[in-house]
């Protein structure tokens, strides 16, 4: 389906959170239709002992209630993560809190984890075909007086519906949030989370794995630091990265002060750097969701090449509409034909070294 260029300035006379809403609630209405995409072996990928039907999937950030993750997986996502959802619904920062940067493709937003909390998402989740791959990207309330315990919660909560956990310790728009990235906090959170996780999973009989999502603005030193803590515990994986506090490269400034996290088009040489960063790090073993500015198979097959295992977009989608991920996943295809692939995986890592010694 083609997002023309009068779809586009339709949705546009909007504004962005408004605009976000109207797209919900076409997907709710079924007004979307499906893709139809064929079915390519040589995109499917087992990962952290899930089978993901392709490698791309909706970030977290766009459905955070919970509300249409079948519908975006009918849009061609393999997989859909829902959230970021907290224990108790909150309103997050003061509106106006996204803005977009139009000539960039890109998007500032100061949400906060504004989310209806845990009941509602996990009343929808139910709902859900437990065939769906669907994630769930758990997080802190902004007044918590126990952030470690609202993750541990999260685990409790919504164990018998996700398919997935991510915990997401590197949104920029909660003070202090990405503080947990620290060594000694890292430590105490991964320990707390995944002795949760593995009591559900002996009372559920089934382990579901679990994600760490960071932030791309870290130091070396930060890298290493999440890397030992995150092969010295039992986690499944990395999700590299969140939104950016940098403001390089934009060439639109009306918007570009804006405080917030920006995503889409211009993260994704910094996200990727991150990534492939990371990768060399831990090792070929652990896996990892690239995220960051994927607008395309082009951009999507250089994630894998710098050491991605499956990746994730949800900005980029805002410029290019509904028709995105199918156009991904079919450009994909075209990348195991051109390079004769027996799977997409063969291109894994093949280009970690050119992004990993690029600067941060």
């Amino acid at each position: 389906m083609a997002f023309t260029d009068l779809a586009r300035k339709g949705l546009f006379l909007f504004d962005p959170e408004t605009a976000h809403g109207l797209s919900i609630a076409a997907l709710k209405s079924g007004l979307v239709p499906a893709c139809g995409l064929r079915a390519d072996p040589r995109l499917r990928q087992t990962i952290a002992g899930l089978d993901f039907a392709n490698p791309l999937g909706m970030a977290a950030g766009y459905d955070k209630n919970a509300e249409v993750p079948e519908a975006l997986i009918r849009l061609g996502f393999g997989f859909a993560e829902i959230g970021t959802v907290t224990p108790r619904p909150q309103d997050g920062n003061p509106k106006p809190r996204i803005f977009r940067l139009t000539a960039d493709e890109a998007v500032i937003n100061r949400l906060g984890f504004n989310n209806e909390g845990h009941a509602a998402a996990l009343r929808r989740l139910k709902a859900c075909s437990r065939q769906s791959l669907i994630g769930v990207n758990i997080g802190a309330n902004k007044d918590s007086e126990d952030r470690i315990a609202d993750y541990v919660e999260g685990i409790g909560t919504f164990y018998d519906v996700a398919r997935y956990f991510t915990a997401n310790i590197s949104s920029p728009n909660t003070p202090g949030l990405r503080d947990l990235q620290a060594r000694e906090s890292l430590s105490a959170l991964l320990s707390a989370v995944l002795a949760a996780r593995d009591e559900q999973a002996i009372r559920a009989g089934r382990r579901v794995p679990v994600f760490l999502k960071i932030a791309p603005d870290l130091t070396e030193e930060g890298l290493d630091d999440i890397a030992e803590v995150a092969l010295a515990h039992d986690l499944d994986g990395l999700i590299v990265s969140n939104t950016t506090l940098s403001r390089d490269g934009l060439t639109e400034r009306t918007h570009a002060n804006e405080a917030g996290g920006l995503s889409g088009k211009p993260l994704f040489a910094k996200s990727t750097t991150v990534l492939a960063k990371m990768r060399r790090r831990v090792g070929a073993a652990l896996p990892i969701i690239g995220v960051g500015g994927v607008n395309s198979a082009e951009t999507a097959a250089e994630k894998i090449r710098a050491g991605a295992d499956l990746v994730q977009l949800y900005s980029c989608m805002i410029y290019a509409g509904p028709g995105l991920p199918a156009t991904i996943v079919r450009g994909l295809s075209h990348v195991c034909d051109r390079e004769r692939l027996a799977s997409i995986r063969d291109i894994r890592g093949t280009r970690t070294d050119h992004w990993a010694d690029r600067s941060i």
